[in-house]
Order: C-alpha cells, then structure tokens, then sequence
C-alpha cells in the first residue's frame, strides 16, 4: 500500500526522525536521512511501513510479507498522520500560549512542535510498561531484548515489534529471559491477553477515545497506574491533556524554567501543569525539548 499525506507549514521532520532514532542498534527502526523505515506487525504479519518525509509532503509505504489480502489504506493513513502527530491542533495550543510569561518563550523557540506517537496503542502501552521506573536507556534495551525475543522479522531484514497476539503467546519465563523483572512481565503479559481476547478494545477505542473508560479499564491490571495510563494515552492516541506530573525529566525541566531553588514534587508539578488543562500533555512535550537527550 503506499498512500501520501499533506505536511502542515512549519512541520518539523527531525522531532519524528529523533524519535524512532532512540536505539542505536535500529534493530527495528532505521533513519537514513529524511527516510523512515519501521518493522511493525500488521493484522499479524511482518510488516515494514517505510515514511519518506519532503518539505510539504509524507509518503508512505507499507510492504507485508504473506499472501495478499483486502488491505485498508484508510487505516494506513490513519497510522501515519498519528504517529506524524497530524491530529495534533498545536496551532491552536501555540495561539492560546504565546504570550504567557513561562510557556510563551518555549513556544516561541519551538513553534510547530508535535509529539510522535507509537504506531500503534499497543506499542506505546509496552513502552510505558517497560519503561516504568528506570532510565530511557534501560528502558530501550527492554524494548529491544522483547523485540528479539518475539523474533518476528520482515522480509527487508528489520526486527518487527510484536504485537498482542504474539507477547501473549510468550511465558512469564520468555519475558524474564528478556530481562522484564516479574512484576513487569506479569503486567505486560495480562495487558496482552487482555487485547487479545478484546477486553481492552484498542482499536475501538482509537477510533472513539473515551478516555475515561480507557482509563478505568487500564486500571484495573496490576501495575498499571497513573503515569503508565497518561503517557500512552499521549504516545498511543494522541490524546494531549495527560497530566505527567510523574515524570522526571518533566519535573527536572520544570524546576529549569520556574528558576525553582529545590526539586519540583509531583504534587507542585500537578497543581503548575493543571492550568494548562486540555493542553497539559503538550505542555510536558514542551518541557522535554528544553533538553532533547531527555526526550523519553
């Protein structure tokens, strides 16, 4: 399938770029240049979505290995625009903001900025899962070990991240292999099988976005909280008013820009980003590209 989409003026490719650069290795991701390449798993088969990104323009490939079937390019755009962050109304955060006295000056210096989004719900719940408590570092060698432990590959060579169906076929045992503490591969295990047998409906709910039945079924799975819950409704849906009040680089950079003489506590982080409301997870985007190294 290969599908083509508007760019908005002043869109910005190296955000999206910088993104899926995160791990060196590029088991399952490669940037080259202005070109994306990504392994994914579609309708449960080794895929790579190939982005190729011009000043006013984004067009997209999708290759999949197995025998042809009724594909749906409307899903395909769907992705992209997503994880191009094109469903984003940043022009309408930037116009609400510019002249606010601590956020206007980080608007001004990134105007048009967008949050990428992980090509599928799914894939952004793992990453929250994994990513829970320990550094981006640590965080992205979980996500490669559960890669290679999945062992789905495309025909191009990529490492394809696996989807529900494929974790929830994997033990306990598999996943601590991979180097999940206990708690983690039990989360991630009943996420999955939890998607598998539709009980967390991902696509209905992208399709929909009732947030606060996302939240409260998302809930219910032990270890799943707060922070887990807003950060992929950020990265999975691209819903922009999570508060991240969890998350330590937001807080770190928070203390940065307020000239704060002592760390910024989650409470004192909530009560700042609750202004912002329905803005604050675009806010904490905000705060991230203070220090890009940051950016989890």
């Amino acid at each position: 399938m290969r599908i083509t989409v508007e760019l908005p003026p002043g869109f910005r490719p190296n955000d999206i770029l910088a993104f899926h650069r995160r791990d060196p290795l590029m088991l399952a991701e490669r940037v080259d240049g202005d070109v994306l390449r990504k392994g994914l798993t579609w309708t449960g088969r080794p895929a790579c979505l190939t982005i190729r990104l011009h000043p006013d323009q984004a067009e997209a490939e999708l290759s999949v290995d197995g025998p042809p079937r009724d594909e749906d390019p409307a899903a395909l755009e769907g992705m992209v625009r997503r994880m191009l962050g094109l469903t984003q109304r940043v022009e309408d955060f930037e116009a609400t903001f510019r002249a606010h006295p601590q956020i206007g000056p980080l608007v001004a210096r990134n105007a048009g900025l967008r949050v990428p989004l992980a090509a599928t719900p799914f894939e952004a719940l793992t990453w929250a899962i994994s990513g829970q408590q320990i550094s981006v570092g640590a965080a992205l060698s979980l996500r490669r070990k559960l890669i290679q432990r999945a062992g789905l590959r495309h025909s191009s060579g990529l490492l394809c991240h696996p989807d529900a169906v494929h974790i929830a076929a994997m033990s306990e045992e598999d996943l601590r292999q991979a180097s999940y503490s206990q708690a983690k591969a039990r989360t991630l295990l009943a996420l999955s099988q939890g998607v598998r047998d539709e009980a967390l409906p991902l696509d209905r709910w992208l399709r929909h976005l009732p947030v606060e039945e996302i939240r409260a079924q998302l809930s219910l799975l032990r270890g799943i909280g707060p922070w887990t819950i807003n950060y992929a409704l950020l990265r999975g849906f691209g819903w922009l008013d999570g508060s991240l009040h969890g998350d330590v680089a937001v807080r770190r950079n928070l203390q940065a820009l307020l000239g704060a003489p002592e760390k910024i506590t989650q409470d004192q982080a909530e009560e700042w980003l609750s202004a912002f409301t329905p803005w604050r997870a675009l806010i904490a985007a905000h705060l991230w590209a203070m220090q890009k190294d940051l950016n989890p």
